[in-house]
């Protein structure tokens, strides 16, 4: 089986992590799975992380295969992508995502996970598109959504499901800034390099301060989230 997910250790104390499933990088139990494994290695090596999609698609969101078929593989799927968010949330080193294209529902989550988001610019939606397309969002990504997204943009985002280009995205708090497309890895490598150069205990102990509280949450509501999914399916 190939690979979707690609692990390099760059210089200055940074890895890249490559995801491309061929398609839209959809977030299925196997995907999240060597996300999974790459921050292991990432981690086991003190490194921080640049987080990177295929060309034109950073990731589409949870797979609806797996969501629609039935309470079991939702159910699984779910709970991987939530524990992969809330670790990606707290992550002990930098981790900077770099937005390569469309970035839509757990894709954009995945974004709002990450210390610091870079994007490119072109015809590409990013959001939470959950009510548009008739489900909740799940307790998990609500509170991502509450703490990262600015606060006067919040109800457009969340309720309203508002898609929108990169630069609202900037001005919503998906992204912190846009580059052009060619310059994107080379910045987003280079702002993981300039974090990792921070003292990393610090950077580690300040970041769970900040974030406990949303990570606990997250974390604590995920037995609701899945009694949704069940009801889902009664």
């Amino acid at each position: 089986m190939t690979a979707k997910v690609t692990y390099e250790e760059l210089d200055d104390g940074v890895a890249l992590i490559r995801m491309d499933d061929g398609k839209v990088n959809a977030l299925g139990v196997g995907l999240i799975g060597e996300i999974d494994a790459a921050l292991d290695r990432a981690e086991a090596a003190g490194r921080a992380v640049v987080l990177v999609g295929r060309a034109g698609k950073f990731s589409a969101g949870f797979d609806m295969k797996a969501m629609t078929g039935g309470v079991e593989s939702a159910t699984e799927m779910l709970v991987a992508g939530a524990k992969l968010l809330a670790r990606i949330y707290g992550f002990p080193r930098p981790v900077v995502a770099a937005c390569s294209g469309h970035a839509i529902a757990a894709g954009a989550l995945l974004l709002l996970a990450a210390d610091t988001r870079i994007g490119t610019g072109g015809p590409f939606k990013l959001g939470l598109n959950e009510v548009a397309i008739g489900l909740r969002l799940p307790y998990f990504g609500l509170e991502l959504a509450r703490d990262r997204l600015a606060k006067q943009h919040l109800q457009t985002a969340v309720l309203q499901a508002a898609l929108v280009g990169p630069e609202d995205a900037v001005r919503m708090g998906y992204l912190d800034r846009v580059v052009d497309a060619e310059q994107l890895e080379a910045e987003a490598i280079a702002t993981a390099a300039g974090l990792a150069a921070l003292p990393p205990k610090a950077y580690a102990a300040t970041k769970l301060r900040l974030r406990q509280s949303t990570i606990g949450l997250m974390t604590e509501t995920l037995d609701a989230d899945m009694d949704d999914i069940g009801n889902a399916f009664g």
